[in-house]
């Protein structure tokens, strides 16, 4: 792993962990120094974890934690089903063979990961397995955009694996959409897909649960 992927992950771990509570000031020089390196891996860090919208510089002031409401996560994974099933359905009718072999070993790595109980293993190629499905949909600008989307979710998709049995139930889901995919059936791969992402129910509270853990603001 790069220097800036190692210090983005030690990062974004202390900012889940609560070590950095929303809101609080990340001071790049004092960053500099946690981890024995110059400013420009920490300036690529933030810039990354602002894009992911972990983080929000205000100029003249720095970089924060970022606080979001529940609600705003929940209008936020609403839309990123919403765009992930729009990607699986497309996915479905131009997937080539090379494409899902692909993301049939994503999934592989995903279920080595699952029966390993390695959270952090699993949330590294489930990344891959969401990459595979959005290429697969050979439309450059909805991509692109679930691309976007994914990484400002991924630190909270990331803590959703932390919940009791949640990874065997991923994997399930994941099973569910390359079956609707490789059969080319467009309508029961978004439907699979869309629930997959999509967060209410037991998985919203457990996400509060998990955000509550971790010292996010509560709604």
């Amino acid at each position: 792993m790069s220097t800036t992927g190692r210090i983005r992950q030690a990062l974004e771990n202390a900012i889940l962990n609560g070590e950095h509570l929303p809101g609080a000031r990340l001071d790049p020089e004092e960053l500099a120094r946690q981890f024995d390196c110059s400013r420009t891996p920490i300036r690529d860090v933030l810039q990354q974890l602002e894009a992911s919208g972990l983080v929000q510089v205000q100029p003249k002031r720095g970089t924060f934690v970022t606080q979001w409401s529940f609600e705003e996560l929940t209008e936020r994974f609403e839309v990123m089903a919403e765009i992930e099933a729009a990607c699986a359905r497309l996915a479905a009718r131009r997937i080539t063979e090379a494409e899902l072999t692909e993301m049939r070993q994503a999934h592989a790595a995903c279920s080595e990961a699952a029966a390993a109980g390695d959270a952090e293993a699993y949330y590294l190629v489930n990344t891959e397995f969401h990459r595979c499905l959005y290429r697969a949909t050979h439309n450059g600008f909805l991509a692109q955009e679930a691309a976007r989307l994914h990484t400002m979710l991924q630190p909270y998709r990331r803590m959703q694996l932390r919940s009791r049995h949640r990874l065997v139930n991923s994997l399930a889901e994941h099973q569910a959409i390359l079956d609707a995919i490789a059969s080319g059936d467009a309508e029961a791969a978004a439907r699979a897909t869309h629930a997959h992402i999509i967060v209410q129910g037991d998985r919203f509270h457990d996400l509060v649960a998990a955000m509550r853990v971790s010292g996010t603001p509560k709604a």
